[in-house]
């Protein structure tokens, strides 16, 4: 077997051959599409005869799906190619190159045709035969030998995946859109196979994996490559789904390329929108891993969002729905629907889950709203295990902090009724980079050409599960409160003046005895009892035989009461109307008592204060500032006086050398 990094560098020499008509971040174009295309064409080259002579008998009879599979099984692929062309048949025609490169490519099984239909690479092809480059680029890629005997395909992956990264790193901000750093993918997969060691070393074992958002299907390699490395004897199976075509397609290639396919079709990759067009919707799965897009916006997909949420249980939105510019939670709900249930005795051990998410979904929404309820969903049903806050400038385009949260419906004894959160945002847990990529500045140590091991440092905190400066276990319910309405009494003085009595009788003149009647009665002094003017006034419609409606009550207050904290309480029925303008909310902790908490908490501050128990709502937040929070004494004033002198020194100084 070869090293696969001479192959790789290679394949980067014939990416310089682009250089004009291309711009760098476009390289990967060009270049996935052809490292796809050579590897298939070497992996057909022993059984090419045989494919030609099936395709030729049977050809004219059967088409379709049935024809794919007869010549699949000719090639011993999940794949094959039923034209006499091949890469040294290419090279040998540059005056044909165009024609003979789409023609060999419509002459793949549909499964690649279809790949390369989402590569948009017919347009490439037109750009480089237009740039004259395009027998050059062909000619170059048939001087790579990716032969499986030389190249296995385990190797093959290793390139593949290189490439990919190298190429989104280039892209700079728009890789951030299907792209997450290596050493975050890492540190993901490390804390998801944790607990699982064991079960992960039986000889034998298989498992599967999805990823929702896959993009160029980093995670599924990565996660693969863990598996390859702990237990040779294991399987993973990985799924994934995108709605960019041509991440979608990298990741389809790269799953051909490594054969690893559950259904022996090679498409466990499929295209298309996971939240309202699920193409694995009747599955379960061993673990779910995923970075869907920050901040992704779900307005064009709201109504079939919604009907899916309107079916409750029957739905995989039933926790609620978050705000319609941030579908982050909305993609939670999606990959817990995929939760394999607990049974041993079905030999089913339920699932695991990793995602990253940006700080919005850890507290954006109060007490009430869709993304509150839908985080009281997944603490109260015990299935956060823990959450991993990493440094900020992680990601090619955002610099905002990110989390990792860590779900499952099996977590371990000591670990049950309890959330762990481990906070990686410090100095001791980041690099800076040599060269910053977009927003990222810096990464996590991966014990690579002289690192720290901080990538190993986060996973042993967190499978400690102990106590620390940089961890805490806390109860389900330390993330709780319950927001109450706090009330305060009403308290209005009744104030007659020429000004407030025009305006009123301006609009209501049929009101003018009664209005008179109080004017002469009560004078103009301020008077601070509400309820005494409340009833001279009932005295005064019953003498006069009048009749006030609603709107004219209403306006009268409006124009004759001012609030005043001096005032009597406004009563109403057996207690006292509440003054919007003082309603105030408290957010009492799940494990205080409400009574208890306002009597200590609030009563000694406003003793004239209720509570309007009617209208609590329960929430649920995750705030690591408040958990992790460190006290600094603030500076000596002796010592910022200094310093303020220094200042001061300093403009003098410059002020002199300016009037000079």
């Amino acid at each position: 077997m070869s090293n696969h990094a001479e192959h790789t560098n290679f394949i980067w020499q014939i990416a310089d051959l682009l250089r004009g008509p291309y711009r760098p971040p476009q390289y990967e174009r060009v270049m996935l599409p052809m490292t796809v295309l050579r590897r298939f064409d070497c992996v057909l080259q022993d059984t090419k005869e045989k494919v030609l002579r099936q395709h030729e008998k049977y050809g004219p009879k059967f088409d379709g799906a049935a024809l794919d599979e007869m010549l699949n099984r000719a090639s011993g692929q999940q794949f094959h190619n039923h034209s006499p062309l091949d890469f040294e048949r290419l090279k040998g025609s540059p005056d044909t190159v165009r024609q003979d490169l789409v023609r060999y490519i419509n002459s793949f099984s549909e499964n690649v045709k279809r790949i390369f239909d989402f590569f948009d690479f017919e347009k490439e092809i037109e750009k480089m035969s237009e740039e004259n480059i395009l027998y050059l680029i062909v000619s170059s890629f048939a001087n790579v030998d990716l032969h499986p005997e030389r190249v296995g395909n385990h190797e093959m992956g290793q390139i593949f995946e290189h490439l990919i990264r190298k190429f989104n790193e280039m892209a700079n901000e728009t890789a951030g859109d299907y792209f997450t750093p290596r050493e975050i993918i890492e540190l993901m997969i490390h804390i998801l196979f944790n607990e699982d060691d064991k079960l992960l070393t039986v000889p034998g074992t298989i498992r599967t994996m999805l990823d929702p958002c896959c993009g160029t299907g980093g995670m599924l390699a990565e996660a693969q490559s863990y598996i390859n490395e702990h237990n040779a004897g294991a399987t993973l199976y990985t799924y994934g789904q995108d709605y960019n075509r041509r991440a979608y397609a990298t990741a389809a290639s790269d799953m051909l390329m490594k054969e690893v396919a559950h259904n022996g079709r090679g498409d466990n990759i499929k295209y298309g929108d996971s939240l309202i067009n699920d193409q694995f919707e009747s599955y379960k799965f061993d673990y779910l891993i995923s970075n869907p897009p920050f901040g992704v916006d779900w307005k064009k997909q709201r109504s079939q969002i919604k009907d899916i949420h309107d079916l409750g249980d029957g739905g995989k939105f039933p926790a609620g729905l978050p705000r319609v510019n941030d579908g982050s939670l909305l993609f939670l709900q999606h990959m817990i629907d995929k939760f394999e249930p607990v049974d041993m005795a079905a030999q089913q051990y339920g699932s695991r889950m990793a995602v990253v998410f940006s700080g919005s979904a850890l507290f954006a929404g109060g007490a009430g709203s869709g993304e509150s309820n839908i985080r009281q969903w997944v603490i109260e049903n015990d299935w956060l295990e823990a959450i991993v806050a990493l440094p900020e400038a992680m990601y090619y385009n955002t610099g905002i902090g990110t989390y990792i949260w860590v779900l499952t419906n099996r977590k371990a004894e000591e670990r049950k009724g309890k959330v762990q959160l481990v906070d990686a945002r410090g100095e001791d847990y980041y690099i800076p980079m040599r060269r910053s990529l977009g927003s990222k500045r810096r990464k996590l140590g991966q014990k690579e050409e002289g690192e720290p091991d901080q990538v190993g440092d986060i996973v042993r905190l967190y499978g400690r599960f102990q106590e620390h400066d940089d961890c805490k276990i806390l109860p389900n319910e330390a993330f709780g409160t319950i927001k109450v309405t706090v009330e305060r009494p009403l308290r209005l003085t009744y104030q007659m003046s020429l000004e407030r009595k025009s305006a009123f009788l301006n609009t209501f003149p049929h009101l003018l005895d009664d209005i008179q009647a109080l004017d002469k009665q009560l004078g103009r002094e301020p008077l601070r009892d509400w309820n005494k003017l409340q009833k001279q006034l009932q005295k005064i419609i019953k003498t006069n035989g009048s009749k006030w409606k609603a709107h004219e009550r209403k306006a009268f207050r409006q124009v004759f009461a001012v609030t005043d904290p001096e005032a009597k309480k406004v009563k109403k029925g057996k207690g006292y109307e509440p003054d919007p303008a003082l309603r105030d909310y408290e957010n009492v902790p799940l494990s205080r008592d409400v009574d208890e908490y306002f009597t200590s908490e609030v009563l000694p501050h406003l003793p004239d204060a209720w509570m309007d128990r009617s209208k609590d709502k329960t929430g649920y937040e995750i705030n690591f500032n408040r958990h992790f929070y460190k006290y600094e004494a603030p500076r000596d004033l002796s010592v910022i006086d200094k310093e303020l002198e220094e200042v001061e020194e300093e403009i003098l100084r410059l002020l002199k050398g300016i009037v000079r």
